[in-house]
């Protein structure tokens, strides 16, 4: 053998070996992902409203802030970082389908806790590899959000909330704050009510994870061509259990002025739930008879001292008369005798009442 034939063979050898290190190698490094994967279609196929009690489909994500601003509808949050501590989630048949997912085909946490899942004995484990953000792509598809997520877009005004169940009696009853009422089944009669832009973020809630009136409504949203939909799947009841009280008050924005309401958040309140508030008119006795908003008290700034102790502690208290002036003088008298109180505002701006009930709004100049 002469010498350029064995550098040939040498050099043959060492490729095939680098080749095969290199496959090894890459085994190795795949040898985290989980044996049995699905796609989209079968996630779609088992998923239903209510999910029924043989399937599962669980969020392997950081509940924070992944699974609250976002997740497959009906999914269940079971981080791969506290699996052990929340195996009471699981169900107890071992037989159950599990699907886990989290944010895409580089994500260990749904391959992880498959196989924790396995371990526990569950024979029928699936892991959907692809993860959320192939479930978001699939033509139709919107995202469930968590109560915190829905309490923050309503803080920042970020987004329109929709109460779809009937508005006699469960709407008038209770509902979240700054929600409108859409009920599905009066879904396209009221559309008007809902935004011109198509990009403005809409999520629809109704009676808890049983009720499908949310799903549909998003669903309507969608073909309508709303960009940005999403349902809070546990709804209301998840709502008071978490915040209580406060699910039957009004956010309320505060304006560019000390102790100033936004005038559009204003206006939103009269339109839509001017029950959430107490509105106070500090106007003399005989402006108001001359014209007045529908559910406000008349107080005029000359008597309100003497009731500043009887104004409600459990929902905002507004002030208004007809140019500011009054309104502002009320609101500081408040800070004065009451400051404990927090939650009242006042309106800077020009309004003419009408005997009818009829008003104009006008920031002021």
């Amino acid at each position: 053998m002469n010498t350029r034939t064995a550098k040939k063979i040498l050099a043959g050898l060492a490729i095939g070996m680098m080749l095969l290190t290199g496959a090894v190698t890459a085994g190795a490094n795949d040898s985290w992902r989980f044996h049995d994967i699905v796609e989209a279609d079968f996630v779609i196929a088992h998923l239903s409203i209510p999910m029924t009690d043989n399937v599962m489909i669980i969020d392997a994500r950081p509940y924070k802030p992944m699974y609250i601003k976002g997740h497959i509808p009906g999914a269940v949050s079971i981080p791969d970082t506290d699996f052990d501590k929340k195996t009471d989630l699981l169900p107890a048949d071992k037989n159950a389908l599990l699907i886990f997912y989290c944010g895409g085909l580089e994500c260990k946490l749904s391959h992880k806790s498959a196989q924790k899942a396995e371990a526990l004995g569950y024979k029928n484990v699936k892991v959907f590899a692809k993860g959320f953000p192939e479930w978001m792509a699939q033509p139709g598809a919107y995202p469930s959000v968590s109560a915190e997520y829905v309490a923050a877009q309503i803080a920042e005004n970020k987004t329109l909330l929709v109460d779809a169940r009937p508005q006699k009696p469960k709407y008038d009853k209770g509902h979240i704050p700054s929600a409108i009422s859409i009920p599905d089944t009066r879904f396209y009669e009221l559309s008007g009510k809902l935004p011109r832009l198509l990009e403005t973020p809409i999520i629809f809630y109704c009676g808890g994870l049983d009720c499908r009136l949310s799903h549909k409504s998003a669903a309507k949203a969608l073909v309508m061509g709303y960009k940005d939909v999403s349902v809070f799947a546990k709804g209301y009841p998840e709502w008071k259990k978490q915040f209580g009280a406060a699910a039957d008050t009004v956010a309320v924005k505060a304006g560019e002025m000390e102790g100033s309401i936004d005038l559009e958040r204003f206006k939103t309140i009269l339109n839509d739930h001017p029950e959430s508030i107490m509105l106070v008119d500090t106007r003399d006795a005989d402006e108001f008879a001359k014209g007045h908003f529908n559910t406000a008290v008349n107080i005029p700034v000359g008597n309100l001292e003497d009731k500043i102790s009887e104004l409600p502690a459990d929902k905002p208290v507004v002030f208004v008369c007809s140019t500011g002036a009054r309104s502002g003088e009320a609101y500081y008298m408040v800070q004065d005798v009451r400051p404990e109180l927090k939650d009242v505002y006042y309106v800077e701006a020009q309004i003419s009442f009408k005997q009818d009930g009829t008003y104009t709004i006008k920031a002021p100049k």
